[in-house]
């Protein structure tokens, strides 16, 4: 069911029950390699399946039910599963399985009893291409995705690792696809395969892994497919002249025919990736403003230590003094910047609060990312504070460092004398006061 066009080949249409899949022709040579796939899943539902494959095993595929394939193969599978068939909401998700020829696929559990590795990715309805850089290096099998946020074509992460693993000498690489119940368009824009060579070992030449003939016989059948492709072009054409011109049309009208204008969901889904980008970019330019702020305080901080470098050369003590003064400024611009990046990430958790709102759980990756960036940018300005701290300890000389200036000494007023003779007399004067009061009482009670 694939259908093969200029820029693209569409291994399933969004049709139910499609398998499609495409093979090389000739078995690779390379005992390394590497291979970077980008292509589209997409979907009208909330859900898609079955899901797509990247094959690399010892003989050529043929249809069959393992994502468009034939089951028991020997070698290595990497799948985009994007229907969750145990029910444990792990899905869409990325596994790599190994086989050795006997081994049936476990759909029924997703493949989680044979899967090696996995990673849980959201490849569905992107606004950009997904890219797979898949990597097998001394037995060392790699996965990164890039997850199509992005125009970034090395915007990877890194999926799943897999060590100790032996697959065929030599290969076909391949690509399939399936849908079932639910569809998907499932596109594949490129294909790219590398050789990897260990350092010090001669390189083989091109010329030497595929024949001229077999060149020659490959681009006599490229140019008759380009033929027949062209013909099938013009004579839809004569067929349809309301669609002439207007490439692309064909797929519209066999099976798009009824989505002519944008649903509700397609246009929630558009938004949603229209704040997601319109944050990304506000955090990136965010991002180069804190660099900006932080290049302009360590010039300050510079310029600070020279001009403490200077005064204390001429006037030694009044050093501390002018140092202190200096960081107390430094300081309280420091705390004012740090407010300000408390507000800003405020604003922006806020946002994205009601962007995650209307969107589905697989966008929690994009609040993570946001998060992880404002504690970068607060650890850099905890950095620069305590770097300004150890600037000031360091201009100090080394006697004032850890010592306090003393206390001048306490100024003494009272002799001991004049202390006793000042207690005798408060002495007397209160025993006089309590006989004056008594004689006071004793002659008021002579009237009662």
């Amino acid at each position: 069911d694939a259908i093969p066009s200029a820029d693209q080949i569409r291994i399933t249409t969004s049709l139910k029950s499609q398998r499609g899949s495409v093979w090389t022709k000739n078995k690779s040579m390379f005992e390394y390699w590497e291979i970077e796939v980008t292509f589209r899943v997409t979907g009208r539902g909330r859900i898609g399946a079955d899901g797509l494959a990247i094959w690399f095993t010892e003989e050529q595929g043929l249809e069959g039910p393992v994502f468009g394939a034939a089951d028991e193969w020997n070698g290595v599978g990497v799948f985009f599963d994007s229907f969750d068939n145990d029910g444990k909401k792990n899905n869409p998700g990325v596994i790599v399985v190994g086989n050795n020829g006997k081994l049936s696929y476990d759909h029924q559990n997703d493949g989680s009893t044979q899967a090696l590795a996995y990673c849980q990715r959201d490849f569905r309805n992107k606004p950009y291409p997904v890219r797979a850089k898949i990597t097998y290096y001394q037995k060392t099998l790699t996965v990164l995705i890039n997850n199509g946020f992005t125009p970034d074509k090395e915007d990877y992460e890194f999926c799943a690792k897999v060590e100790d693993m032996v697959l065929p000498s030599q290969g076909y690489f391949g690509i399939s696809a399936a849908t079932g119940g639910l569809a998907d368009d499932h596109d594949v824009l490129s294909f790219l395969t590398f050789q990897l060579t260990e350092p010090g070992k001669e390189v083989p030449t091109p010329d030497a892994e595929i024949p001229q003939k077999d060149k020659e016989k490959y681009q006599e059948e490229f140019e008759h497919f380009q033929q027949e492709l062209d013909k099938k072009k013009e004579e839809f054409q004569k067929e349809h002249p309301d669609v002439q011109g207007q490439p692309g049309k064909l797929f519209e009208q066999f099976f798009n025919s009824d989505d002519l204008f944008e649903t509700v969901s397609d246009r929630e889904l558009r938004q949603i990736f229209e704040g997601q980008n319109r944050i990304h970019l506000e955090i990136k330019q965010l991002n180069r403003q804190l660099d900006m702020i932080l290049d302009e305080q360590r010039r300050y901080v510079s310029a600070v230590t020279d001009e403490i470098a200077k005064r204390g050369a001429g006037v030694p003590d009044q050093q501390g003094q002018i140092s202190q003064q200096e960081i107390d400024a430094v300081v309280k611009t420091q705390e004012e910047v740090l407010r300000q990046v408390n507000e800003m990430r405020s604003s922006m958790a806020d946002t994205l609060r009601l962007v995650s709102g209307a969107q589905h759980p697989g966008s929690a990756a994009g609040v993570y990312e946001t998060t992880q960036h404002f504690n970068d940018i607060k650890e850099h300005l905890h950095v620069v504070k305590r770097d300004i701290e150890h600037l000031v300890q360091r201009n100090m000389p080394s006697n004032e460092k850890s010592k306090c200036p003393d206390l001048p000494p306490f100024p003494s007023c009272l002799s001991t004398v004049h202390f006793f003779i000042f207690v005798a007399v408060q002495t007397v004067l209160f025993i006089g006061y309590i006989m004056y009061r008594s004689q006071q009482e004793a002659a008021a009670k002579k009237f009662f």
